[in-house]
Order: C-alpha cells, then structure tokens, then sequence
C-alpha cells in the first residue's frame, strides 16, 4: 500500500442525486422506489429487521442466558505484570498500576490474579486477590492489603428508617 494512494477516488462533496428528473438520468419516473407498495410510498421507512413479513432472523435464532447489568467489571493484573513493572520495596496500588498503564479501563473492582512468578517484596494494595497471588506475594515477602470495595445499594433505605422510628 501507498500513502499517496489511500484517499484515491474519495469524494468529499458528493452533489445529491437528483431523483424523479426524467429518462436520461436513470432515476426516471419511479425514482428508484419500484412501482406500488410500501416502499413507493411518501413516508415510508421500513425497521432494519423487517423481512417483509418472513420471521425475522432474531425471532429464528434460539436465546440462553442473559447479562447481570447490576454485575461489577472486575480489572485483573497478574502477578507476573507486578514483577516486570515494579521494583522491589513499591507499593502496587490504582494509582501506580495506571502510571505503568496496566490498568486502562473503566473498572469497579481490581483483583491481582496468580499467573506468573514474584521475587521481589512488594506491597499489593487491591479489592480481591486469588489464593495463588496472595501465597506468591507472601513467599516473596511481601505484603497484602485490601481494599474496601463498592458499597451495595440499599433498596428501600427510607422505608427502613421509618419502620425503625
């Protein structure tokens, strides 16, 4: 590929077609609508899925399962990553995993994850660790600390109080 070659053929401004304009033009007389039915007509717009009245695929296709809305996004970070970005005496925490960009998303909970091999004695400060990655941590010498994490939705707070008083 060349530089030079990618915007090729690109039209910025493209002038409209001019429907309905004759013969010659060969968007005559129907104007590209067809003749009679919904379509043909002033107004018409037809929702994506219609399959002019044939089941519509996302009726077909069978449905399982369904997605937790209310569930945490969970952001993990290996012990290996700790190894290779941090030094011996750091401390592992939100803030320096998003300076060594190991974290880059939107998140509610972080866990550090037991996959690879920790020597140096660093402090982890996370929301959950993995049963690996805290034994890992602690042979190496280092130090664990947990964070507090999302405070639950209390439904039906003021109704509670109520009832108490």
């Amino acid at each position: 590929m060349n530089l030079a070659s990618v915007n090729q053929g690109i039209v910025k401004n493209k002038k409209p077609r001019r429907l309905g304009r004759g013969k010659g033009t060969g968007q005559g007389k129907t104007a590209g609508r067809g003749h009679k039915g919904y379509g043909s007509r002033a107004g018409s717009s037809m929702n994506v899925s219609f399959e002019g009245g044939q089941m519509p695929l996302f009726r077909r296709i069978p449905k399982r399962g369904f997605t937790n809305s209310d569930a945490l996004e969970v952001a993990n970070v290996n012990v290996g990553d700790i190894e290779a970005c941090f030094e011996a005496g750091e401390t592992v925490n939100v803030e320096t995993l998003k300076t060594k960009k190991l974290l880059k998303h939107r998140y509610d909970v972080l866990k550090i994850l037991g996959d690879g091999e920790l020597t140096k004695k660093v402090t982890v400060q996370a929301h959950r660790f993995s049963k690996t990655a805290e034994e890992k941590i602690k042979a190496a010498g280092g130090a664990i600390e947990t964070l507090p994490g999302k405070a639950p939705v209390v439904k039906f707070q003021k109704k509670a109080k109520a009832a108490k008083a």
